[in-house]
């Protein structure tokens, strides 16, 4: 027996396709526009920059994570790990939710929210820690 179960949540289903529909069309917007530009490029310096890096010269656990979605959406999943390897461990989860969300939007059926013990969540606070942490030193394969 595990102790995730489901917790049953109604909600207004015209409003779940809206919000759905917007996420599925900013990550495609998105996804489109990132397929044409180039974070890494020199010649494509409009991307954000990272506010904590700028300040302490330090990555951030998300550091990365823009060049990382340019290597996915090329089909570049080792290089996309390279670049931060939380966020590509990360994404199933993301998607497993997003797509939760939209099939609840699109059935009609009760959103299943998941509910996840408290230990799990301290475990994944914990490896974003370490992560962050350990991004910054000379190590291989955290070499900065």
């Amino acid at each position: 027996m595990t102790n995730f179960h489901f917790v049953h949540v109604t909600t207004d289903r015209t409003r779940q396709l809206v919000i759905a529909s917007f996420i599925w069309l900013g990550l495609a917007a998105i996804a489109i526009f990132l397929f044409f530009f180039n974070p890494a490029s020199p010649a494509n310096q409009f991307f954000p920059k990272c506010p904590f890096r700028f300040v302490t010269g330090w990555q951030c656990p998300g550091c990365g994570s823009t060049r990382a979605c340019y290597q996915l959406i090329h089909l570049h999943p080792i290089v996309a790990f390279k670049l931060n390897p939380l966020m590509i461990l990360t994404l199933p989860f993301i998607v497993y939710g997003l797509l939760g969300f939209t099939r609840s939007a699109v059935t009609g059926q009760p959103q299943r929210r998941l509910f996840i013990p408290p230990i799990y969540l301290w475990a994944w606070l914990g490896l974003l820690i370490f992560f962050w942490i350990f991004r910054n030193t000379p190590w291989y394969p955290f070499a900065s």
